[in-house]
């Protein structure tokens, strides 16, 4: 009998990458997004539910759940994928995109985790995979929110395995680097708030430094197979470093102190010590 899989964000990049990959293994798809009558491509695909879930929408995620085990009987894993990232400025950061970037990233991804786990518990069977970033587990400069919202994640899903691997669930964290999507573009907000001046010439050397490293960014496709690879190695893993930069880096990040680490950072990105 194929298993299910439950993604959110599936209308572009990873997810939708993600939902692809496991359709052609044979697994059913509940491919959420928060407007499926834009999208054509997935509706296409054999055993593909493509259902609407805003995370900022309790009441959506509920429907979204229950139109999958309608379709397809149970939800074996749950891949939370929908996020964004706001960037610049902490100081000029409006408090509205302050409080959406915790909604979407981090409060998202635990109603969506609270509303499937009543079904894993039943089954005492599931797995949650959450996608995270090395941004959990690093960080660099201008990215304080979007850092904050993802090491959120990282700390509840570590503190998760305790409390669920008892009633047969697992958690698991895939953290990729760059991708090749256009979370530069819709997924990506840079502060719209108001300009100072003093933080001007230190933004303009950083976003330089982050379009070099988007040079070494990996295709959703390669990121999509660890997240198979979460899904389907019957292990305890919990966390799956996805892309050759997020291993390099994160190699790099658990070998040197902290003053080491951020003074290679200002190097990087051309910030005064």
């Amino acid at each position: 009998m194929a298993q299910t899989i439950f993604i959110t964000g599936t209308s572009s990049g990873l997810g939708r990458a993600v939902a692809k990959l496991f359709q052609q293994e044979g697994w059913n798809v509940v491919a959420t997004m928060r407007n499926p009558a834009n999208e054509s491509e997935l509706t296409t695909l054999d055993r593909v539910l493509v259902t609407r879930l805003d995370v900022e929408d309790a009441r959506s995620i509920g429907q979204a759940l229950a139109a999958g085990i309608a379709r397809f009987g149970s939800i074996d894993v749950l891949v939370n994928n929908a996020g964004f990232g706001a960037f610049g400025p902490f100081e000029a950061t409006p408090i509205e995109t302050i409080r959406r970037q915790f909604e979407v990233n981090l409060f998202g991804v635990l109603q969506t985790m609270q509303a499937v786990l009543p079904h894993f518990r039943a089954r005492h069977a599931g797995i949650i995979i959450n996608i995270t970033s090395t941004s959990g587990r690093m960080t660099l400069p201008f990215g304080s929110l979007y850092h904050g919202s993802k090491y959120a994640v990282e700390g509840v899903t570590e503190a998760l395995q305790y409390e669920l691997a008892p009633l047969g669930i697992r958690v698991k964290l895939v953290e990729p680097g760059a991708i090749k999507t256009d979370f530069a573009g819709r997924s990506m907000v840079f502060t719209d708030g108001i300009v100072l001046p003093d933080y001007q010439p230190l933004l303009e050397s950083a976003m330089g430094a982050y379009g070099k490293l988007m040079g070494a960014s990996s295709e959703p496709e390669r990121i999509a197979e660890v997240v198979y690879a979460a899904a389907t190695d019957e292990t305890d893993t919990l966390r799956y470093a996805a892309g050759a930069d997020a291993v390099d880096m994160l190699a790099v990040r658990a070998t040197t102190s902290d003053e080491e680490y951020f003074a290679s950072v200002r190097t990087a990105f051309g910030l005064p010590a």
